[in-house]
């Protein structure tokens, strides 16, 4: 069996516009980018994220002390004219989830996050080296 593909000659135009366009979601939706920059005081993550808000996001440190980054939205699309029947409604669902494996030197209690067109930055600020030095301690063994 082959697969039919909008832009051929001999499909009828009227199945082009319907089903190939950007009001339709797309099937091979992937994953939002990731980018992790490090400066000299922290590191900065950039999830890739046009058109959610700061209410679909959760982020967290899970029970081993990594990053969490979650992502769930659900939308309804809807005509609401009571005079048509629907040839085609949708309902659209995206779900997303990253764990990132946080280096010792971060200062997990000091954590921010923000949104900015379409992109979120999750801040996470590096401890300073004396501080490294004083979460480092003997264990005495018994």
């Amino acid at each position: 069996m082959t697969l039919v593909r909008g832009n051929q000659n001999w499909l009828p135009s009227i199945f082009s516009d319907m089903f190939d366009n950007d009001f339709m979601a797309r099937a091979n939706a992937t994953a939002p980018a990731i980018n992790v920059k490090e400066s000299p005081d922290n590191y900065l993550v950039e999830v890739a994220a046009p058109g959610m808000t700061k209410k679909d996001f959760c982020v967290r440190i899970d029970e081993e002390n990594n990053l969490v980054i979650s992502l769930e939205k659900q939308e309804e699309k809807k005509d609401e004219n009571k005079e048509a029947r629907y040839l085609r409604r949708e309902f659209a669902y995206s779900k997303f989830e990253q764990t990132i494996i946080l280096p010792d030197d971060v200062d997990k209690e000091k954590i921010a996050a923000s949104m900015d067109n379409g992109v979120l930055n999750i801040h996470l600020p590096k401890l300073s080296k004396t501080e490294i030095k004083k979460a480092q301690r003997m264990i005495d063994i018994k």
